[in-house]
């Protein structure tokens, strides 16, 4: 006889398999232009900026694991984030990382600072758009800007935090966020 715990793990295994086969199948409906040859239509979807591996990328975030994370996204993108707790749930295999800046340079990231930062982009093995926040603070911010620049890269963040001008606290938010465009793709 199967135990409640091993039982509840081949519900959950089974839930994350369901899901990843419906996202598999809609990714290939909008690939194909419907599912039954329909012609595929289009909507205004609000894009943001960051940057991966040193360069520029647009994406989108329509869901957050946080109701507090999906309502300021929300605001800033003027469109709806919809709030849905089991992204949090998911194995980390599943995620990659965003960087998201709590204070620093202003500019157009969530917060009000300079823009987000990923890693693993398409292409690479690690690329995922489930992304886990770190937040990244600089340390000294208060006494007046540290001899920093914006940063483009997790190599920057982490040479940077190695330093000691910046402080890593990786969260348990996620959020996801797939690439628009990035360094030699597009959607």
């Amino acid at each position: 006889m199967k135990t409640m715990k091993t039982m509840k793990t081949m519900k959950t295994s089974f839930l994350f398999k369901s899901a990843l086969l419906l996202i598999a199948l809609f990714t290939l409906a909008g690939c194909t232009g419907g599912m039954s040859g329909m012609k595929a239509e289009f909507a205004e979807i609000p894009v943001s900026q960051g940057y991966a591996n040193g360069e520029k990328i647009y994406f989108m975030h329509p869901e957050a694991s946080d109701p507090e994370v999906a309502r300021v996204l929300s605001e800033m993108m003027d469109s709806p984030v919809l709030t849905v707790p089991a992204l949090a749930d998911l194995p980390a295999e599943a995620l990659a990382n965003v960087y998201v800046f709590t204070n620093g340079f202003e500019g157009s990231g969530p917060l009000g600072y300079q823009p987000d930062v990923f890693d693993a982009p398409p292409g690479d093995p690690g690329y995922s758009p489930l992304r886990r926040i770190t937040w990244v603070t600089y340390e000294q911010w208060a006494a007046g800007p540290p001899t920093a620049h914006l940063l483009y890269s997790v190599a920057e963040i982490l040479e940077a935090e190695a330093a000691g001008l910046l402080k890593l606290e990786p969260s348990d938010i996620v959020v996801n966020m797939p690439f628009v465009t990035w360094d030699g793709g597009q959607r």
